[in-house]
């Protein structure tokens, strides 16, 4: 209805426009209706019609299934639908107009001094979005990267006259783009954190092989998305720890599947709910290039009294399990740590 409406209103000033649904383009998805993904967009007819200076007004969040009934992509499905197309037509740019003007080292509600990112690559902006960050919803990230759309943030609310805004080549807001586009790379590039994780620990698991799959294949077909995963050998080699984390809203389910299976498995449960992460996300070589970068971080930490529950590291990231009531002051003393606060 919005889309129709929007390209009325656009017609009465004068402007060519025609409003889209989903199966008309048609954007076509698999079957998971909820939750679909897009398989494939046939742009040829939506094509022809911009360049005959036609401007379309798309429903987002929707698509044609296989069995050509209307599929929806679940949350974020609209900057979602946004790339598939922009990557359809080989749009040279997409842009998504949101609540915030950008994408920030950390979220500006906690630490004010946060700064806005001019650029930040394909890969950062999937770490920070898949951590925590709510500027853009990770399958559209995922989108943007594998179909290389350089992909604008920019507020909806700002005065389409203010300074600046008429720049088309470089207005307000952060560009998600190639590594290569960037060419001073920052060390650490932001904080992303998330409140709604909770911990399970199973205790005295046998270590044997096996193990891991018993644990972790059911839950996943349960749905079930396991984040951090931690395991600790016992000194004769013979029983094992596994801790990992769970959305809170999941832990329910997940002890009812682990319960379904633990003749299979066998363990004792330890589950915590009140635990947060708190993450400091880095460029793609950081940890590697810069070993300091961990000890920094736990020092800063132990400096302001927060204990750490579990720690991973990678190249491209560091991810750390802190008691929930900590992860805010968490925040602001990494961005601190790290010179997120210096211009």
């Amino acid at each position: 209805m919005t889309s129709g409406l929007l390209a009325i209103a656009l017609q009465s000033m004068g402007i060519n426009a025609r409003s889209w649904q989903g199966w008309q383009i048609p954007i076509r998805t698999d079957n998971a209706h909820g939750a679909a993904r897009i398989l494939d967009i046939e742009g040829a007819d939506i094509i022809r019609r911009m360049g005959e200076g036609q401007v379309a007004v798309v429903a987002g969040f929707q698509g044609l299934g296989p069995d050509n009934r209307m599929a929806t992509l679940g949350r974020g499905g609209s900057d979602t639908s946004a790339v598939a197309i922009a990557a359809a037509v080989k749009a040279d740019r997409c842009d998504i107009y949101t609540d915030v003007d950008g994408v920030y080292t950390t979220d500006p509600r906690i630490e004010p001094k946060a700064r806005r990112l001019k650029k930040i690559a394909f890969e950062e902006m999937l770490e920070m979005a898949s951590l925590g960050a709510k500027v853009l919803q990770v399958r559209s990230v995922e989108l943007a990267m594998v179909h290389k759309v350089r992909t604008f943030v920019r507020s909806s609310f700002e005065d389409p006259d203010a300074p600046g805004m008429g720049d088309l080549l470089n207005p307000p807001g952060t560009l998600i783009c190639d590594e290569d586009e960037i060419v001073e790379q920052e060390v650490v590039t932001g904080i992303a954190y998330a409140k709604d994780e909770a911990q399970i620990s199973l205790r005295r698991l046998a270590d044997r092989p096996g193990v891991s799959a018993a644990i972790f294949g059911p839950l996943a077909e349960a749905h079930i998305n396991v984040d951090m995963i931690v395991q600790n050998i016992s000194e004769d080699g013979s029983k094992t720890d596994m801790t990992f984390t769970v959305p809170s809203g999941d832990v329910d389910k997940a002890l009812k599947v682990l319960g379904d299976n633990k003749e299979k498995i066998g363990y004792d449960v330890d589950p915590d709910r009140k635990l947060a992460w708190s993450r400091s996300r880095s460029s793609a070589s950081a940890c590697a290039a810069t070993p300091a970068l961990p000890p920094s971080a736990f020092r800063a930490l132990a400096d302001k009294g927060i204990n750490i529950k579990a720690i991973t590291t990678s190249e491209i990231k560091i991810s750390i399990l802190i008691d929930g009531p900590y992860a805010e002051l968490a925040v602001r003393t990494l961005h601190s740590a790290y010179g997120l606060d210096k211009s």
